[in-house]
């Protein structure tokens, strides 16, 4: 391609958009001045959105964008915007509906034709450049355009208006409210187990996504029903059963491709039901939920797989999708380096690991990876995705060894493939640092270091949020979405932050708070959770829009779909925005008994109850938001060091509860202002912390129970108050 001069992304600052700016397309932002253009000139708007992550979003840019042919086409007929889905979540989400409503499907990229004033009237994703098995080629999809706006523009117009209906419908829930009883739960549970498979794990066939909401909803009923008696649970009611769903599901998923067996972390989805090959890119919302998946898994089985996958994933991270030096969490990892490859910088040939293996090392690693001369890629049937097709047992077995001897040589071939691979180019990185993400996965950090005694991995989240509060939060403006941009080159830029943003954050600051004991963490959660209600909630119907609204809010230009409100009910692969915010109030309730808290929360619970359960699976946070609701939250409060402090912390970490948190304060004399209103008001006033003894405190419900001092005793008392709820 002859160079050309840069279109006016190279103005932007987000990753995708640049990648874009020496297109021959006259491409422009998503903003009002380029909706005056379409309308001052009349002529129809293409929009792409897509991702720096998404493979076919490249093709379709090498394909299509980057031909001056096409160029030619679309810079005679079409205004033509450009927008990354990570940057602008609510322009993709309402747009996604357009292409739902229109094609029955949707994904990246986004490939939609609206009017000047920016209501669908087409939509599509991806669109080859000739006609290919009953997909027009893309040229006859822009000239049939074209051509409708101006000769049929009656019926564009009308198709428009309509498909603007379908979006506001889409997610608004008006009407959708009902009474918040514990069978919608029941419901979900049932949904999820329905759709499990049971050879592979997961739910539903291929292409097989992970759901963690879905699994910690599993693994926090499994938790109330393994928390009874024996004699009143077993194959007959379905606890065993619901066990096998969440321990098949985390066992599959971490032993197959969709997994990356040298470096750790996962990538976004399998293609096939088997988890075998994947879709090679990792995003950072992922790999925190399921990290909080396997981290639940541990403490609802004790499975120390479950433990190492966990560790492992923060391994990942922490080497490549962290940034070390400042705090903060990288978004994505890109699949592929170039368009010509799928996944090759994570896949072998067998002659490129021979060429870095003993012999004993090749042996070993071709049983236990599968390894072979014929692979798993369509592109290069030489190339092979790892996954674990023999266990080290096994392995030992066929090759006449001790299951210790088998793993030092697995773990050395681990190794050198590791290495070897880290000598290859490597994908590129999204540094880009979203709010919302960030929080995620500060709190699965937290998590983890509680439960595996992570110390590093607990300083670099406290480290991560501080850098989110003190750049991406003032009371004035509220949250951004982003706090940096990948390209150093980039300008800085204020994107106001969503719903989702606010949710997680709140949800981040409790976390912290109950790792570190600092109230500060305590006081941002209620001042983000205060401005959240604010801005996003529906004091008429209930329940919180995605979008801020206010004078005071962002631009205040409400362009194109962006007039259609939504209610975000469902996981979208992240938690849905409702069901977070309430958690996020239900958990500030139990911290301060103060009923607006608990009141907003029931509301939006009760917003989308007669509707809920229709989602099963995908609504899983809905589910896990209205056990909060339904059932006491628990808090256990440790006071004292030493080893007995030690000993009463981890009894208090070891059973899975979503519903309870553990704060412990070091010192033995605990004074009002180190805890939160409802706290403060007991726990410094027994009798056993007055006198600075090293104790447990258990309160559900706003109230507490006599301190205990062993921590069987807390084991006990903590099963005793799941069995209650």
């Amino acid at each position: 391609m002859s160079e050309v001069a840069p279109n006016s992304l190279a103005q932007a600052s987000s990753s995708y958009l640049r990648s874009a700016m020496h297109q021959p397309i006259h491409w422009h932002e998503w903003g009002a001045e380029v909706f005056a253009t379409a309308q001052r000139e009349n002529k129809p708007i293409l929009l792409d959105i897509g991702a720096v992550w998404c493979h076919w979003c490249h093709v379709m840019d090498r394909e299509s964008y980057e031909s001056p042919e096409i160029a030619a086409i679309i810079n005679e007929h079409f205004i033509a915007i450009k927008v990354d889905r990570d940057e602008r979540p609510d322009v993709d989400s309402r747009y996604q509906s357009a292409v739902q409503a229109i094609s029955g499907q949707g994904g990246w990229p986004l490939t939609a034709f609206l009017t000047p004033e920016g209501k669908p009237f087409y939509a599509g994703t991806y669109f080859p450049p000739q006609d290919y098995q009953g997909r027009p080629s893309f040229r006859r999809v822009l000239l049939t355009l074209a051509q409708a706006y101006r000769e049929k523009h009656g019926d564009v117009m009308e198709s428009a208006e309509s498909v603007m209906g379908a979006i506001s419908q889409a997610e608004g829930f008006a009407g959708k409210s009902g009474s918040l009883k514990p069978e919608l739960i029941d419901a979900m549970v049932e949904s999820a187990v329905k759709l499990f498979d049971p050879e592979h794990g997961g739910f539903g066939s291929s292409p097989k996504f992970p759901h963690p909401s879905g699994m910690d909803l599993l693994m926090q009923r499994s938790a109330h029903s393994r928390a009874k008696p024996a004699r009143e649970w077993g194959p007959e009611n379905g606890d065993e059963q619901l066990l096998n769903v969440i321990t098949t599901s985390l066992e599959k998923m971490a032993r197959g491709g969709v997994y990356d067996q040298l470096a750790g972390g996962f990538h976004r989805y399998s293609v096939d039901e088997h988890w075998i090959v994947p879709h090679f890119e990792k995003m950072s919302y992922d790999n925190s939920e399921l990290l909080k998946n396997y981290v639940h898994g541990y403490q609802l089985t004790g499975n120390e797989f479950f433990a190492f996958v966990a560790k492992d994933i923060v391994r990942w991270m922490d080497e490549v999708l962290t940034d070390r030096e400042h705090g903060g969490f990288y978004a994505s990892q890109d699949a592929d380096v170039t368009l010509e490859d799928d996944g090759d910088y994570f896949t072998w040939t067998l002659d490129e690991a021979e060429a870095v293996l003993s012999s004993d090392e090749l042996q070993v690693a071709m049983l236990h990876y599968d390894i072979g001369e014929v692979g798993e890629m369509h592109h290069n049937p030489a190339k092979n995705v790892l996954y674990l097709r023999a266990s080290i047992e096994e392995v030992a077995e066929r090759v006449k060894k001790t299951p210790q001897e088998v793993q030092v040589v697995l773990d050395s071939a681990k190794k050198k493939m590791h290495a070897a691979r880290l000598q290859r180019t490597t994908p590129f990185v999204d540094k880009t640092v979203y709010v919302g993400w960030n929080a995620l996965c500060v709190s699965a950090y937290l998590k983890t270091a509680r439960v595996l005694k992570l110390d590093g991995a607990r300083r670099f989240a406290l480290r991560s949020l501080d850098r989110i509060l003190s750049h991406g939060w003032s009371a004035k403006q509220g949250l951004q979405h982003v706090i940096a941009y990948s390209d150093p080159q980039a300008a800085k830029r204020h994107v106001p932050g969503v719903l989702d943003d606010y949710a997680f954050t709140v949800i981040a600051c409790l976390d912290a708070y109950e790792a570190s004991t600092d109230l500060s963490y305590f006081h941002f959660a209620e001042k983000i959770a205060d401005a959240m209600v604010a801005r996003f909630h529906d004091p008429r119907e209930g329940g919180f829009f995605d979008m801020a609204s206010g004078p005071d809010v962002g631009d205040g230009l409400i362009l194109g779909a962006l007039a259609a409100r939504r209610k975000p009910l469902q996981d979208s692969p992240t938690p849905a925005g409702n069901p977070a915010a309430a958690i996020a109030l239900l958990r500030l309730h139990a911290y301060t008994n103060a009923a607006r808290h608990r009141d907003v929360a029931e509301g939006t619970l009760k917003a989308f109850a007669g509707i809920a359960a229709h989602y099963g699976l995908f609504a899983a946070t809905y589910g896990i938001a209205l056990g909060m609701y339904l059932q006491p939250h628990t808090q256990v409060v440790i006071t004292g060091g030493g080893e007995r402090g030690a000993q009463l912390e981890a009894a208090a970490l070891r059973p899975l509860g979503l519903n309870q948190s553990v704060l412990h304060l070091l010192e033995g004399k605990v004074a009002a202002h180190m805890l939160p209103p409802a706290l403060a008001e007991t726990i410094p006033n027994l009798p056993a912390v007055k006198k600075g003894h090293t104790v447990a405190v258990v309160c559900s419900g706003f109230t507490c129970q006599p301190p205990i001092a062993e921590p069987a005793e807390l084991e006990e008392s903590l099963a005793r108050a799941l069995r209650l709820h």
